[in-house]
């Protein structure tokens, strides 16, 4: 029998007319939530206004509370979507309860691929689809009763928003990174110290000899943001490249599953890699998960060693190496395939005595590195660097010397070497590096020990089946001119030899990173542009700030052209780039040359740039003047006690963005603060990882997926129509047929039962099982908390101002307690079960409820049911909001239990219980336990060797 039909409590149905039913529930959420809007009950305090008029509210702690940007999708929102929503709207509503000064809002990130192909598809105007999937969200968000400021909510394809994201744009590309003062400077300092000799140009002579053209090229060294032709992930089938935290494990693109490619291309590049060593540190000082700082660690990949040089036909070739104590062991070199001196060192014809194993079966080394090329680009990186048995490669056909002993060693390109990691080649191992050793062994290499093996397998190379990498081994064979590492521990070897090395000018140590720049551009159409501009010489001129923003133009085809998905060799023409009138134009830039033909940039900017700097817009939306208000963000992000590089209270969202918008966030946050422009080095001090909503899911014969609410279950198996199917357990989604909509929960239920559930499910940093039959608990412990304070049958009050027993005190100050305690440390799911244990006792208890009792009762439901709570509280004769109300206190004298239950032990074995106070002293509790009469009985004049005593509840006696 439904739980919304009044019958269900053996009442019957004209006996109450006054129930909590769905139907109330929904008139109750509709008529609150537009109360709230009207009102502004959620406006965060500003500082021009509300602070600067008010002491009080200005003496009030802050939190800064934010959800992940969502992106507005057609499909709208399942039941797994607002999870995090609901949990940070709790958090907010408790905290503004304790005297806070909260800022919740929430914005859309709306540009990006989904629109785009559905444009590209369709001819829609990806603009129509996004607001229109925006409008759908705002009003599926607003069903739930979210708390948001909605003043401060924006979407990143409003102009007046990416007007900004592009003059952070301009501020990243007119800065350098100041190695000396390990931050960012203004790109003019740097132009100053040219001009002054303060620092030497780059290939000698002066600035002033310089062309145009040619100090761009200079500077375009040093910019924190530069265009570069440099090796890319292409995707032909999104018709964009791709940065590399964007291409899946099997080199394919992370949305979409199109086939990605190595191939070359012009780019605009983010330097994050100038700032490796400061997102390193920083992390220590920031309330994350330790696994997501680990993700970053390992992305950003931090390790010291040496760069060595080794001469080839006058030039050099630069290997960086963690193992530098090993270079008497290097018997030839590897480079990147697309490592730019492969064309260099190429020569006409093989040199005399080339072993056929090394030219692939090439007549010249040029046809050589031109089919193994293009054999390498069809391969992602991570394919690249698995394990493969079978080593691949070619002899390019010149000779490096080995710097320690002037060994001359054949330099090859093989895939498993990358252009993104060190300097694009490595000095092969083969003695100590098991790639090295299989492609030594393939192409028959020589392998020098140059460790004392210590697993008996003795320095006879030649019958090793594999490589020997001890770190602990000492070193052998590696005495040459000037240098002995004989004997050696390695910690020991690598301070010697890059001694040598730095005497000798042939190297030095050095720290490298893993991490590579940040490739910026895409070749779509909906994204921002960029505020570049080409002159005649094809030198880069940013707008100035008067020409922000530069704004999307219409175009006809939203379509990147040529391309095929599985075609390497296709290039990207982008949309941008075929409305001829916005490209070409004539500009005054302000630069005192006058209106100039130029040409604009028509690459946009990835979709992660909106994303990187959007808390700092919820503090200051409407500002046209600047970026964000330095004492509105000072305020609300700046550094404080336990929080020295300032950010975000608190930073809810998914997992998968570890090394993507959480780190690029960082980046551009630390360029900021250099900059001046803000006070937080930090964009988020607390980070917070929700779990995921899960469903079972259903697929039929041909392993086709059948919609979940269709299918029945008889004597545990599952039919679909009537046929067989087969369960799964997964991720909540369109794909999968498994969605459950909020809109049918809220309708059936009503949004309070909703949170409740989702916040009831389990703790929020797990992944949960949805079962929309579970749902119907939380709705009845609505109704019960309804029913005790609304008489079902006539709608009136029925709380009595009469005192509670002390049995309703203590059960009401133990769960005021410990639902304090537990929406403080987001233990939502327990602080449910509180209140339901509060709330049972009200309804075993029987009789009126006290009105102090169900006052605190409402308050406490407050963050989890505002709806509910704010009926209830007007009903119990209030006239204000319960949002603002503060939260109930617990009284210590009934909070604790009134006894605790002793465990007594004699060697290991309970021999009897006491029930003492919570408060019992150590030397009190061990007095009451020996002088308990069964106590005394088990120990039966037993000698008492020890007493261990853990007040309130544990005694142990050694005898």
């Amino acid at each position: 029998m439904s739980e919304t039909n009044p019958a269900a409590t053996g009442m019957p149905v004209d006996a109450a007319p006054y129930r909590y039913t769905a139907a109330v529930a929904a008139e109750i959420e509709a008529r609150w939530q537009d109360f709230w809007d009207a009102e502004g009950t959620y406006a965060a305090p500003n500082q021009s206004g509300d602070l600067a008029g008010d002491p009080e509210l200005a003496a009030r702690p802050k939190k800064f509370i934010m959800d992940m940007f969502p992106y507005p999708s057609g499909a709208g929102l399942h039941v797994g979507h607002p999870l995090g929503y609901i949990a940070t709207d709790v958090f907010a509503r408790y905290q503004r309860m304790t005297g806070h000064n909260v800022l919740h809002t929430l914005g859309f990130d709306a540009f990006g691929l989904p629109a785009e192909q559905h444009a590209v598809q369709t001819g829609e105007h990806p603009r129509i689809t996004t607001e229109a999937a925006i409008n759908n969200m705002k009003s599926q968000l607003r069903q739930l009763g979210l708390g948001h400021d909605k003043r401060r909510s924006f979407a990143t394809i409003d102009p007046d928003y990416y007007k900004w994201t592009q003059w952070i744009f301009l501020q990243i590309f007119n800065s350098w990174y100041d190695d000396e003062a390990k931050k960012a400077r203004p790109i003019a300092d740097l132009v100053a110290q040219f001009e002054s000799g303060e620092r030497a140009v780059p290939g000698g002579g002066s600035w002033s000899a310089l062309s145009a053209t040619e100090r761009a090229d200079v500077l375009g060294g040093y910019r924190l943001a530069y265009a570069s032709d440099a090796p890319v992930n292409w995707c032909p089938g999104l018709g964009t490249v791709l940065a590399n935290e964007e291409v899946t494990a099997d080199g394919r693109s992370e949305r979409g599953n199109f086939p990605v490619f190595k191939a070359k291309l012009r780019q605009w590049n983010m330097r994050i890699t100038a700032y490796a060593d400061r997102l390193l540190d920083d992390l220590n000082e920031l309330d994350w998960p330790e696994a997501i700082k680990l993700q970053q660690r390992n992305w950003i990949g931090r390790s010291e060693g040496a760069r060595v040089d080794f001469p080839v036909d006058g030039e050099r070739i630069t290997v960086f190496t963690t193992r530098p104590d090993t270079l008497f062991g290097a018997s030839y070199m590897v480079l990147a395939p697309e490592h730019p001196l492969v064309d260099k060192f190429t020569p006409d014809a093989w040199p005399e005595g080339t072993h056929d194993v090394w030219t692939g079966g090439h007549a010249t080394p040029a046809d050589a590195v031109t089919a193994y090329r293009a054999q390498a680009a069809s391969k992602s990186d991570v394919e690249r660097q698995a394990e493969a048995k079978d080593k691949t490669g070619v002899f390019i056909g010149s000779y490096a010397t080995n710097p320690v002993n002037g060994e001359r060693i054949p330099v090859f390109i093989a895939d498993y070497v990358l252009m993104g990691y060190g300097t694009g080649a490595i000095m092969a191992v083969p003695c100590g590096d098991q790639r090295d050793f299989e492609f030594a062994r393939a192409f028959e290499l020589p392998i020098r020990c140059i460790v004392e093996p210590t697993d008996g397998r003795g320095t006879d190379t030649s019958t090793w089946e594999d490589a020997f990498g001890a770190y602990d081994a000492k070193i052998i064979n590696s005495t040459g001119e000037g240098v002995s590492l004989d004997g050696l521990g390695v910690v020991e070897a690598k301070a010697r030899i890059i001694e040598w090395l730095e005497r000798e000018g042939v190297g030095e140590g050095t720290v490298n990173f893993r991490l590579r720049d940040w490739l910026f551009s895409r070749q779509r159409y909906w994204g921002e542009p960029f505020p570049i501009v080409y002159d005649e010489e094809g030198v880069a001129h940013a707008l100035p700030e008067s020409m922000l923003p530069l704004e999307l133009p219409e175009v006809e085809d939203y379509s990147p052209r040529t391309f095929e998905p599985d075609d390497a060799d296709t290039r990207p023409e982008t949309p941008l780039s075929r409305n001829e009138d916005w490209v070409n134009v004539t500009l005054d830039l302000g630069d005192g040359r006058g209106p100039r033909p130029y040409r604009r940039e028509t690459n946009t900017m990835p979709n992660w740039a909106g994303s990187c700097w959007y808390e700092l817009r919820y503090l200051d939306p409407h500002n046209s003047e600047r970026l964000v208000d330095p004492e509105i963000e000072r305020y609300w992000m700046g550094p404080r006690e336990g929080q020295p590089h300032g950010g975000v209270d608190l930073y809810v969202g998914g997992a998968e963005h570890a090394v993507l918008h959480l780190l690029y966030a960082r980046f551009w946050s630390k360029v900021l603060f250099d900059l001046g422009h803000v006070s937080s080095a930090e964009p988020f001090h607390r980070l917070f990882n929700q779990g995921m909503i899960q469903a079972f899911a259903y697929t039929d014969s041909r392993g086709v997926y059948v919609p979940a609410a269709e299918v029945e279950e008889q004597d545990g198996k599952f039919f679909y129509q009537g046929r067989p199917v087969k369960r799964e357990y997964g991720k909540m989604g369109k794909s999968l047929k498994n969605a459950v909509t909020p809109d049918e929960i809220c309708g059936e239920y009503g949004a309070d039962t909703l949170r409740l559930y989702e916040m009831a499910m389990g703790p929020l940093d797990v992944s949960r099982p949805w079962d929309t039959r579970a749902v119907v608990g939380q709705f009845r412990l609505l109704q019960r908390l309804w029913r005790n304070v609304v008489d079902e049958a006539t709608g009136e009050v029925t709380v009595v101002d009469a005192e509670p027993g002390e049995d309703t005190l203590r059960a009401l100050h133990k769960a005021i307690d410990g639902v304090r305690q537990d929406l403080e440390g987001m233990r939502f799911n327990t602080a449910i079960a509180k209140v339901t244990e509060l709330n049972n006792h009200l309804t075993k208890v029987g009789g009126p409820v006290s009105r102090s009792v169900a006052e605190a009762l409402v308050l406490l439901v407050a963050p989890l049911a505002p709806h509910i709570a704010e009926e209830l509280w007007r009903k119990l004769g209030h006239t204000d909001s319960v949002v603002h109300r503060d939260f109930p206190v617990a009284d210590p004298a009934y909070a604790v239990d009134e006894a605790v239950t002793c465990v007594v032990q004699i060697k290991g074995k309970v021999k009897a219980r006491l029930e003492v106070s919570p408060a019992i002293s150590e030397e009190e509790l061990e007095k009451v336990a020996l002088g308990d009469e069964k106590v005394v009985a088990a120990l039966a004049g037993a000698p008492i060797r020890k007493v261990i005593v853990r007040a309130p509840k544990l005694v142990n006696i050694v005898t």
